[in-house]
């Protein structure tokens, strides 16, 4: 076991760190490299086996007090302390959903929970899935049909695995209970352990017939429609839970939820700062200096909006309640319009006389910031 590392090192940990300790670090370390983040990453997949062998020993108090004394020679089954070696830390068994990994630390995701025996009800796995709305769908809510190819309860069997008009058996071997005890001699006496029946899966029950449906399963794979009410004033990565809508649950547990994440589509005009909206409108210099009535474009339509004489660009304006709607609240927000001075590109002949015939008239004195910035000049070089 030369090339192993340290099982506290796997996890980041020092020795003699607490259960809460170790829950937490391999929780970060297993999220990291589950093979569902993974994708064919095998450098992640032996990683997450790493976690995995680490944490089956640190979280199991009698394993790891043989492993703080005894190092790796206290968890080998063939040195005779009665440990789990690489081959059987069982905790998780395959690569499953997140579920079948933190079931038992943090009773979430829906998943089987290791330290629990398989018969007893468990909750189905959640599911995840992502839309994509317009702002105005985020802004006024919206009702949308997503699709899921997702396992349901066999309707042949009605989820009890077993052809219809035939039942389950309780398993011969374990006796209904699902586990079954071994002994094991060592130098240091005999270790009782209790595993999960290797016959009937350790649910306590064989189906001699199985349905011809599901195999057994009591579930089967189907592409369902689920309608979506979508409030007003959701925002993007907002998630909305379904309850029940996930995946059947196991031994008469209730099913998953379906979680569904947001992704809302920018918009032309606007940009949303949680329920208040902002825009930017371009003026002409004569609308700035001498005032006038422009419109405002809003979710729910045109409004006028009058600015007054001598408007500096950059400035903004606030029209009220002309934002969104505040998620489960009735007010909404605002609409902060900032007006931005145009400059005209293209002129003629004419139109640059009058601009030459206005700038003779509108002289200096009537720039309160340009007269002072001049002054300012003259002073300083005086």
């Amino acid at each position: 076991m030369a090339d192993k590392r340290d099982y506290y090192e796997v996890l980041g940990l020092k020795k003699g760190a607490s259960e809460e300790e170790i829950k937490k670090a391999f929780r970060k370390m297993a999220m990291k490299y589950h093979p569902d983040r993974n994708p064919g990453d095998k450098k992640a997949e032996e990683k997450f086996k790493e976690v995995n062998e680490a944490y089956s020993v640190l979280s199991d108090a009698d394993k790891k007090a043989k492993y703080d004394r005894f190092g790796f020679a206290g968890v080998d089954p063939s040195q005779g302390f009665g440990g789990a070696g690489a081959g059987g830390f069982g905790g998780f068994g395959g690569f499953g959903g997140f579920e079948d990994i933190f079931g038992d630390i943090f009773g979430s995701f829906g998943g089987g929970a290791t330290s629990r025996r398989a018969n007893q009800p468990r909750k189905g796995r959640d599911l995840q899935k992502a839309i994509s709305i317009t702002f105005e769908e985020a802004a006024f809510g919206c009702k949308k049909t997503v699709s899921l190819n997702k396992y349901v309860t066999c309707p042949t069997c009605k989820g009890d695995g077993a052809k219809p008009g035939t039942s389950k058996k309780t398993c011969p071997k374990c006796g209904g209970t699902g586990q079954v005890q071994t002994f094991q001699r060592t130098p240091f006496g005999q270790f009782q352990s209790v595993t999960s029946c290797d016959q009937c899966g350790g649910t306590g029950s064989v189906i001699e017939t199985p349905c011809p449906d599901c195999g057994a399963t009591g579930r089967i794979k189907k592409n369902v429609s689920i309608t979506v009410d979508i409030p007003a004033g959701v925002d993007n990565e907002s998630v909305i839970p379904i309850r029940g809508q996930g995946e059947p649950g196991y031994n008469g547990g209730p099913a998953g939820d379906l979680y569904i994440v947001l992704n809302v589509k920018p918009h032309s005009m606007f940009k949303r700062n949680g329920a208040d909206l902002y825009l930017d409108i371009p003026i002409s210099f004569d609308q700035a200096a001498l005032g006038a009535e422009i419109t405002v474009p809003t979710l729910e339509g045109k409004v006028k909006y009058k600015i007054p004489s001598g408007t500096q660009p950059g400035t903004k304006f606030r029209l009220k309640e002309k934002g969104v709607k505040y998620l489960r609240r009735e007010a909404k927000g605002d609409l902060y319009v900032t007006v931005n001075l145009e400059i005209p590109t293209k002129l003629n002949g004419k139109q640059k006389k009058a601009i030459e015939a206005m700038a003779k008239e509108v002289t200096e004195d009537c720039y309160q910031k340009k007269s002072s910035f001049t002054d300012k000049i003259k002073e300083w070089f005086s």
